[in-house]
């Protein structure tokens, strides 16, 4: 049987529907030989159900005290992200904290501000969505901010672009841990383009 991966996904009120959703459908679906290779959970700040953007009702799995040991942490972003949880220093210091443990911290969209508040991105390439870029190049001078890429890998922190960017980061993470044929017929079989380069 196959030691399955955790994958923690932060979710907070206004998070980008298709941020968290799009990498929680990829992971979930990703199997080897039928055996599922993660196993996928919603995490809040207090265990509470939010209003994701547009008024999608969500209720997680954990809060942060009830989150188990994880493999791979995807922060998502959105309006939530880049004007609320960035002032959150709770938040901050629990991603501070989750960084020192997981394999893989990704973020996506604006989620990379979370990240670099977090002054994990400092000394690091990094992307986010691309009306953002020139926020995240003011606010973040420490950062080497890459413009026209789906995501950044830097090895532990992988940083998507905008959206359905997020999506693509998903897939070149499966390849990253279990090789491009899984990543390929996990995108067939959601009948999604892939592209596996950055």
């Amino acid at each position: 049987m196959t030691n399955r991966l955790n994958v923690g996904i932060f979710i907070f009120n206004e998070v980008e529907v298709l941020d968290f959703a799009g990498p929680f459908e990829v992971f979930s679906i990703a199997e080897n030989e039928n055996e599922k290779l993660f196993k996928v959970i919603t995490i809040t700040e207090n265990g509470e159900m939010i209003a994701a953007r547009n008024g999608l009702k969500i209720q997680p799995n954990v809060s942060f005290n009830e989150t188990p040991d994880l493999d791979i942490l995807i922060i998502p972003g959105g309006y939530g992200a880049e004007e609320i949880e960035i002032k959150n220093k709770k938040v901050i210091e629990w991603i501070k904290t989750q960084n020192q443990k997981v394999k893989i911290l990704a973020s996506v969209c604006t989620g990379a501000f979370l990240l670099a508040e977090a002054g994990l991105l400092d000394h690091k390439k990094a992307t986010t969505h691309w009306m953002d870029i020139p926020r995240l190049e003011k606010e973040y001078p420490n950062i080497t901010v890459v413009k026209d890429v789906r995501f950044v890998d830097q090895n532990v922190i992988i940083t998507s672009g905008g959206i359905s960017s997020g999506i693509n980061m998903s897939f070149h993470i499966i390849k990253k841990l279990y090789g491009l044929e899984i990543a390929e017929t996990t995108a067939k079989r959601m009948e999604y383009d892939i592209a596996i380069t950055a």
